[in-house]
């Protein structure tokens, strides 16, 4: 005998995940992983028991609201991994990294933090991080990438890239792409000091005397 398949939810039952789901993702980008479960009911407009029947512990919100960064997460890495230009895929790992955690700081806190109970989270870090040590490993030995790079060096760049605040999404994306074209400068064994992108506007307005 096969067990009786679960019931599938009916709509009323999918709207309310749905719009849990997108509040759960605004207020981890916005304030951290730490918000309350009933800030996160009252912004999807459910009540705490509506929340808890869907998603009965944080740790299982958390997992699927960043599901589909993490499986964008892995295809960037596999793409990079795939490349026969071990320095090229890893530029190319870097920077989509990079505009994929600047596009939700949210997911930036989910991937570095230790949040027990995310299986999913911390197997898709895990995997991250070995394939990019093996891609980098495979960058020094063509001599493009300096030899003194270490993994806590990716670590330290999505921090970093992570502190990238403004009050627009393009603008915060196009100020990543720019950090990531120097972190990349940084990173080679000898620099082409090839053009980066564009600089986003950040300050109110430049000093005087300098470029603006």
């Amino acid at each position: 005998m096969t067990a009786p398949l679960p019931h599938p939810l009916r709509s009323d039952a999918l709207d309310n995940r749905a719009r849990i789901l997108d509040a759960a993702r605004a207020l981890f980008s916005a304030e951290g992983l730490d918000v309350p479960m009933r800030e996160i009911a009252r912004r999807a407009g459910v009540g705490p028991a509506t929340l808890y029947r869907h998603f009965p512990t944080k740790q299982t919100l958390v997992a699927d609201a960043f599901a589909d960064q993490l499986h964008a997460c892995r295809a960037i890495v596999d793409e990079g991994c795939a490349d026969p230009d071990p320095w090229h895929g890893l530029c190319l790992v870097i920077q989509k990294i990079c505009e994929l955690h600047a596009r939700d700081r949210g997911f930036t806190e989910a991937f570095l933090t230790s949040f027990p109970g995310v299986t999913d989270v911390a197997a898709g870090r895990e995997y991250t991080l070995r394939a990019v040590a093996e891609l980098a490993q495979r960058a020094k030995e063509t001599g493009h990438l300096r030899s003194d790079f270490v993994l806590d060096d990716l670590i330290l760049v999505l921090m970093a890239n992570k502190g990238i605040h403004t009050a627009s999404t393009d603008t915060r994306v196009m100020a990543s792409r720019r950090f990531a074209g120097l972190v990349i400068q940084a990173f080679e064994a000898r620099p082409q000091h090839a053009p980066l992108p564009p600089a986003a506007r950040l300050a109110p307005a430049a000093p005087r005397g300098l470029p603006r």
